[in-house]
């Protein structure tokens, strides 16, 4: 494509013969850089589709404003709803086993009771027998045995309390799993709303009411209308002369009659495999007449300019430099600088007097 900011020169042509001639001349002189691309809003995003299932009550367009948190479509997915149900009646339970009044715990502590009763039974005919042995009445058999039966009641009792802090633990860990488990089924079952994450507006629609969707299916584009903003390709054989900051002359496919200014205000560090070439973003010195994203649009980035330089047509130059220069037998090989679509910028290698005559075949 060509450029559509060109260079305007008269220079002082000679006519000698069949030959034509011409002579250097002083004049102002711009390298510009072309890169096609395309309008975005800037702060532009995907709202993608977190869950699957059929997509219903679609309530946004097209260029419809949307604000941070609104809800612009849902998605019927049953088994989302169902978790978060059951997870909801497990927490109940899970509740109730963590009262003095949960079953397993009533149970146990009854059974605590009883072995505190018997252990103190115990204890005291243990103690009994203890005293009538050191009065060496009765036998030594009934004695150990009293002592016996108090030990073995004690080591239950301890058992039986230890089982009850374990027993509640569980039930604690339990009721803490349960809440954990009714949080993460509350998420997967609010993915079946789909919020707006950043206020903008809708660009892009690409699922209608009805569609089926899937995990990370892309819904709608959201962009802020407010920061327009033009990304431009650049080959990679350029990207070496873009700089921040730069004038851009933009013309957008839908009003060519205009020529907007903006200024590279970002240079992307990656390669962009899909476009083959590296991103640049441009932002405009105006606002826009037509903001629509997506429009295609040309555009030719100033990467050098000079005043008063010393210029010769490009179609004079060939190959190495070279030029053929009246009155001289071989070719004269040139010091050149800035290079634009049709001059050369000449700093070593010619001089105002000399006339330039076609390149021999």
């Amino acid at each position: 494509m060509k450029k559509f900011a060109t260079l305007t020169l008269v220079l002082l042509f000679l006519s000698c013969g069949k030959n034509e001639e011409v002579k250097p001349l002083r004049q102002d002189i711009q390298e510009l850089v072309f890169a096609s691309g395309q309008l975005e809003w800037d702060d532009s995003y995907n709202v993608i589709a977190q869950t699957d299932g059929v997509l219903g009550k679609v309530v946004f367009e097209v260029g419809q404003p949307v604000t941070k948190g609104m809800i612009i479509a849902s998605i019927d997915n049953k088994v989302n709803e169902v978790n978060a149900e059951s997870a909801q009646e497990q927490l109940v339970i899970s509740n109730q086993n963590v009262t003095a009044n949960a079953p397993a715990l009533l149970q146990l502590e009854q059974n605590i009771q009883f072995a505190q009763s018997k252990y103190q039974q115990d204890k005291k005919q243990a103690e009994r027998y203890e005293r009538l042995q050191q009065n060496n009445i009765g036998s030594k058999v009934e004695y150990e045995n009293a002592q016996l039966a108090a030990k073995n009641s004690l080591a239950n009792l301890k058992a039986l309390q230890k089982q009850y802090d374990v027993l509640k633990q569980q039930a604690q860990q339990q009721l803490i799993a349960s809440r954990a488990q009714l949080k993460s089924n509350k998420v997967l079952q609010g993915y079946n709303s789909v919020v707006v994450a950043e206020s903008g507006t809708v660009v892009k629609k690409f699922k209608n009411q009805g569609d089926y969707v899937k995990k990370g299916d892309i819904i709608a584009t959201i962009g802020n209308q407010q920061k327009v903003e033009a990304v431009l390709n650049v080959d990679e054989n350029s990207i070496g002369k873009i700089k921040l900051g730069q004038t851009v002359y933009v013309k957008l496919n839908t009003e060519k009659s205009k020529v907007y200014n903006g200024k590279v205000t970002e240079i992307l560090s990656a390669f962009d495999v899909q476009s083959q070439s590296f991103i640049c973003k441009v932002t405009f010195n105006e606002p826009l007449a037509q903001s629509l994203f997506g429009t295609q649009l040309e555009a030719n980035i100033l990467v050098a300019e000079k005043k008063n330089a010393l210029l010769i047509p490009r179609n004079y130059m060939g190959f190495g430099n070279k030029v053929n220069v009246k009155g001289k037998e071989e070719n004269v090989i040139l010091k050149t600088g800035i290079i634009s679509t049709d001059y050369v910028e000449v700093l070593d290698g010619l001089s105002e007097t000399d006339v330039l005559l076609p390149l021999k075949p």
